[in-house]
């Protein structure tokens, strides 16, 4: 399997584009506006034919958020399942109101749910990569961005995060279907796939109101999945120096703070968008997500 490329940019041939403002009619409208970092597309291309993009919007009637998200996922894996790349290697999952209702009828929680009945075994032998976040405004819309390969990606763990797979019930009746990343490509054309990351430790979520230490946290998250590379044979990854990384802001004012945060750690900016979204966890502020070559 080859490689993908990830960059800042119209590249004609691209198989994916995020635009995170107004755009491209071909590129994914995301309805999580932009704040900073680069404007141009986010722009994935892949040197050969093992890798295709499926996107799937499903429209809530009345409120069924679990009702989309099953809708949803039948339509993905109706798509992939029995095609030519029959992997799914990434997702992002985008909704309204992500965090709208109380215990276990938040959301949230229901999209979960709605996703579990309609995914297959090999789709948890082990899920993908993911990504799940709340749209900033309303749209009425589920919107699901898969990436599939003809070949399964590594599926990477983060040893200092419970699987997400394996969370206690204190979350919801189903655990949510993500892997923490995924190993891509050969050699030096191999490109780590990470997870939408937060301030998690364990299964918990720390620093409560804090978005500087949530960030801090979430760093080192992204630096101990980068360092799972290693553990099948891949490639070392450097996390100050991203292809791309997008950083989720449930607060738009903490923009500035963020972006000092960013800068003390040593992150190289000119890969680095920042994004208004809702994070799947209330007390959560901040989430990344990226993609890294080798160092």
């Amino acid at each position: 399997m080859s490689g993908i490329l990830v960059s800042f940019s119209d590249a004609a041939e691209a198989l994916l584009r995020f635009s995170f403002g107004p755009g491209r009619e071909e590129a994914v409208q995301v309805a999580c506006p932009w704040l900073g970092g680069p404007e141009s597309p986010e722009s994935w291309v892949a040197d050969s034919g093992d890798f295709t993009s499926i996107r799937v919007e499903v429209r809530e009637r009345e409120g069924d958020i679990e009702a989309a998200a099953r809708e949803a996922y039948n339509d993905l894996l109706a798509q992939v399942r029995g095609s030519r790349r029959p992997y799914l290697i990434r997702i992002w999952n985008y909704l309204d109101a992500i965090n709208d209702g109380d215990g276990d009828g938040e959301r949230y929680r229901r999209f979960c749910l709605g996703r579990a009945v309609a995914v297959d075994a090999q789709f948890n032998d082990p899920p993908p990569a993911a990504t799940g976040i709340g749209h900033a405004h309303s749209t009425g819309i589920v919107q699901l961005v898969a990436l599939c390969s003809s070949r399964p990606a590594i599926a990477l763990e983060n040893p200092r995060q419970t699987p997400a797979w394996r969370y206690p019930r204190d979350y919801g009746p189903v655990s949510p279907g993500f892997s923490r990343g995924a190993l891509v490509g050969e050699g030096q054309d191999m490109r780590l796939l990470a997870s939408g990351t937060a301030s998690i430790v364990g299964h918990r979520s720390l620093h409560e109101g804090d978005v500087r230490a949530q960030l801090r946290e979430a760093l080192a998250n992204l630096d101990a999945l980068l360092g799972q590379s290693v553990v099948h044979g891949a490639p070392t990854f450097a996390l100050k120096e991203p292809a791309a990384l997008r950083v989720y802001l449930r607060n738009p004012a903490d923009l500035a703070a963020v972006q000092e945060e960013m800068a003390a750690a040593g992150i190289a900016p000119a890969n680095v968008i920042y994004v208004h979204g809702d994070i799947c966890r209330r007390e959560l502020l901040v989430e990344l997500e990226g993609v890294f070559a080798p160092a």
